[in-house]
């Protein structure tokens, strides 16, 4: 296997694992994952990063990068649907005070950093080009 290709297996195999990997703690209680926040969109996410190991196995890389550059637009996707959902949440408040509180609580963690960095490894593995000797 080629180093650009074990880039790109290395960052689908962190997305993969980063589905598990907690990213909300609403008021210090219990951690949320990407199958808690949305499960369909988990699935998704699981999808993207199961066709871009099969794809870096089986040497396309075209589909590679297009998965990499789709999963790094889901996340971010996600990243924003959740940030809107903790400062909807409460909106329902008439008080401002009460309702920054409640935001507060709701703490991103650090599950967000590997979501972020398995797409962008694999795409980061998809820029190098092929020397003419590797086969």
């Amino acid at each position: 296997m080629r180093i650009p290709s074990l880039i790109s297996f290395i960052g689908f195999v962190i997305l993969l694992a980063a589905t598990y990997c907690p990213l909300l703690r609403p008021f210090h209680l219990f951690n949320w994952d990407v199958y808690d926040l949305n499960k369909p969109y988990g699935m998704v996410i699981l999808l993207m990063a199961v066709v871009g190991i099969i794809a870096v196995v089986l040497n396309r890389a075209k589909l590679v990068k297009l998965i990499s550059f789709i999963s790094l637009a889901l996340v971010g996707l996600l990243l924003l649907a959740a940030v809107l959902k903790v400062h909807a949440s409460f909106s329902f408040i008439p008080f401002k005070g009460i309702t920054g509180f409640l935001e507060r609580q709701i703490k991103f963690k650090w599950g967000w950093y590997l979501l972020f960095a398995g797409p962008a490894v694999a795409f980061i593995g998809t820029l190098f080009k092929p020397s003419k000797h590797s086969r």
